[in-house]
């Protein structure tokens, strides 16, 4: 009278291929997202600690802060640099951003 009456659903049809049409685009873009992102993040990490692994005294270094300087002394965890004649300063080896061609400094 007032409450009209509630019939059930019938069955949803069922996908034939289990669903993973709907997640395709997102492992598609998991995907597109290791190639582009990850993966050259970790093979720069890889070539930096190479870097790191081969310094030694002598190389003319720049630090992640833009300081130019000469290595002097080399410890397991800190590098000494000297960045002008009788001034040294104490930096982390993970800090040194990049080895410079021999004979860069004298030209500055």
């Amino acid at each position: 009278m007032f409450i009209s009456n509630a019939f059930a659903q019938g069955a949803p049809a069922s996908d034939p291929t289990g669903g993973l049409m709907q997640l395709l685009p997102i492992i598609l873009m998991f995907v597109v997202l290791w190639f582009l992102m990850v993966r050259p993040q970790m093979k720069r990490a890889k070539e930096h600690k190479a870097m790191i692994q081969s310094l030694s005294k002598g190389d003319e270094v720049v630090t992640q802060g833009g300081i130019a300087g000469r290595i002097t002394e080399i410890d397991n965890d800190f590098v000494r640099v000297e960045i002008a004649k009788g001034v040294e300063v104490t930096v982390q080896k993970p800090t040194i951003a990049a080895v410079l061609p021999k004979g860069t400094l004298k030209n500055f």
